[in-house]
Order: structure tokens, then sequence, then C-alpha cells
């Protein structure tokens, strides 16, 4: 038997500068991070023949890999020309949440299938494959961000260059700014999970607007900035960050707010958070905010409507633990 472990992300600035609609033309970056929140996948030879017995939120027990209703299973599958397995999904948290899931269970099974075939890929190998299978292959009008996140693992700066490839910056901070930063985001499950799809592929569309553009091009410039404050140890730099950044992401596509999510977020606020944003592509999931400690209580009561979520950073990535 093989079985993965591979973090969740949450990503703070700069996410929709990952779609190749933007970056191929205008170049992007997002600042994020993985988490201690996982999914779980294992794998082993399958004892009737060369079935596929597949076990996730749905059962499969199917003769061919053409066979296969789950499409990441099913591509991954026949990259890796895998037969005759007993295949399990298990994770920490649900998936359509904000929480890069999808990408998250497309590197950990890239991760799998490679190790259960003798093979080895370096992280970034597993999140350029991961990108190919979801976007290329499987037209999902999704970003890049998610793969990179998932599988590299820890404080990152991500760009996405021109020229269609990524550079991976790792952010290391100190244990002591670390863990302030870790401890200052409060993390609140609004519930309503969905696919990111939608909402990607109407903001897909709106990036020919200028308008949105010009938002996008905010975004990027933000994570660069906010990269540069944290490397000098201005933590606190977050919260304004994620402000600014939520405020012109709401302008990208309709379906990313609402006023359930809006009620919320102006809770927040008035409690003392100094930033915040709606984790994912918009319309549910995670709300996140930076609070100094001496404000925790107050948000905390402001959403008690809500789910508290505890995390840390995860500094890992995509690894097999058996």
């Amino acid at each position: 038997m093989v079985i993965s472990k591979t973090p969740f992300r949450i990503s703070f600035v700069g996410g929709g500068s990952d779609l190749p609609s933007y970056y191929l033309n205008h170049g992007g970056a997002v600042l994020s991070t993985s988490i201690d929140k996982y999914i779980y996948l294992s794998m082993h030879s399958y004892f009737i023949g060369n079935k596929y017995f597949l076990k996730y939120s749905k059962n499969e027990l199917v003769d061919t890999i053409t066979d296969i209703k789950h499409p990441i299973i099913r591509e991954v599958f026949r990259h890796f020309d895998i037969t005759g397995v007993d295949f399990n999904s298990s994770a920490d948290l649900p998936s359509g949440t904000g929480m890069g899931s999808s990408s998250s269970f497309t590197s950990g099974l890239i991760n799998l299938c490679c190790t259960f075939k003798g093979m080895y890929m370096s992280r970034e190998s597993i999140a350029d494959l991961a990108c190919k299978i979801e976007i290329d292959i499987l037209k999902e009008p999704i970003g890049k961000q998610d793969q990179y996140a998932c599988a590299v693992g820890g404080l990152n700066f991500i760009e996405f260059n021109k020229d269609n490839t990524v550079n991976v910056e790792k952010i290391h901070l100190d244990v002591e700014k670390s863990d302030t930063m870790s401890n200052n985001l409060l993390l609140f499950y609004l519930g309503n999970t969905r696919s990111a799809s939608s909402v990607l592929g109407e903001q897909k569309q709106n990036i020919e607007d200028g308008k949105k553009i010009e938002n996008l091009s905010k975004m990027v410039k933000l994570a660069y900035e906010l990269k540069s404050e944290i490397l000098k140890g201005e933590i606190d730099a977050l919260g304004e960050s994620l402000h600014k950044g939520w405020i012109l992401k709401k302008e990208l596509a309709s379906g990313i707010s609402s006023e359930v999510i809006d009620h919320y977020y102006d809770l927040a606020i008035n409690a003392g958070a100094m930033g915040g944003k709606l984790l994912g592509a918009g319309g549910g999931g995670f709300l996140l905010f930076y609070v100094k400690p001496d404000k925790h209580t107050k948000v905390k009561n402001a959403l008690r409507d809500l789910t508290y979520t505890e995390f840390k950073f995860d500094n890992s990535g995509t690894k097999i633990i058996y």
C-alpha cells in the first residue's frame, strides 16, 4: 500500500492573476501558504484481476480506465498506466470550500501513482503535471496557483510568466514571525460549498474588460508589495493587503461575494479585524481574517454563527507517508 498526504492552501493576494487569459499577456503573481489540513489518498493492488475499485465521495468498480467517471482519477491513471488497484480518498475539510481541494487531490494522486510505479518526481514537476491534467486535458477554467501551493508547500511567492513558466520563491521567516502571522489569522466556515469552475469561468471572460485587467494588475502589485513587507518583518501588512485585495477581487465576477458574505465580512471588520477575504474563487467556503490578539475574542463573538476552524502553517507539501 502507498499513502500520500497533501496539504490544502490559503491564498493571500494575487488570486486570479494565475489564469492563463491574464498572465500570458501581463504576468501574474500570488502569495500563499499551505496549511495543516490535508487530503489523504491510499492505493494498493486489487485482488480481483485488473479491475478498479475507487472510493471517494462515490464508489466505482470498473474494468477499464475509460470507464472511470471521476475525471482526475481517470486522466492521472491513464498518464501512469495504472491497472488493478483499490483506491481510497479522505480529507480534513470538505471539497469546494476555497482551499484548493481539487488541485490538492490531483497533486496528491500524481505523487501516489508515481510512487506506486516506483518512480520519482520533484514537487514542482508534480505541480506542473497537475496543471497539464486539470487545465490542458480536462479544460477546467482554473489557474495554476493551487497546484504549486499544495504540491510544493510552505509560504511561497509564485510568479506566472508570459512564457507559461512558473517561478516559486520560498518566503523564509524566523519561527517568531511565522508564528505571529499564523496566530493572527482566523478562519471561519461559511458553508455553501461550490465548484470554482462557474465563478472562474465568468472571471476568465471578464478579463477582457479593461477594468478587470486594471484590478488584477493592482492585485499583482499588492502581492509584490506584501512580499517585500513580510521579508522586512512587517507581518501586520498582511491585514491591509487582504482588505485591499478583497475589495478589488469582488469586482472581478458577480458570483464572488454575496449579501451574506458581505454581512459577515463587515461584522469582522467592525469587531477589529484589520482585513480579510473569502478564500477561493468565490460564492462560499471559508472567510479568513487578520486579527491582532487583543481583538480575537471580539471577532469570534461577532462571527459566532459561523464555524471557527483552527489551523497552522504547513511546510512540507505533498509527501508519501507510507
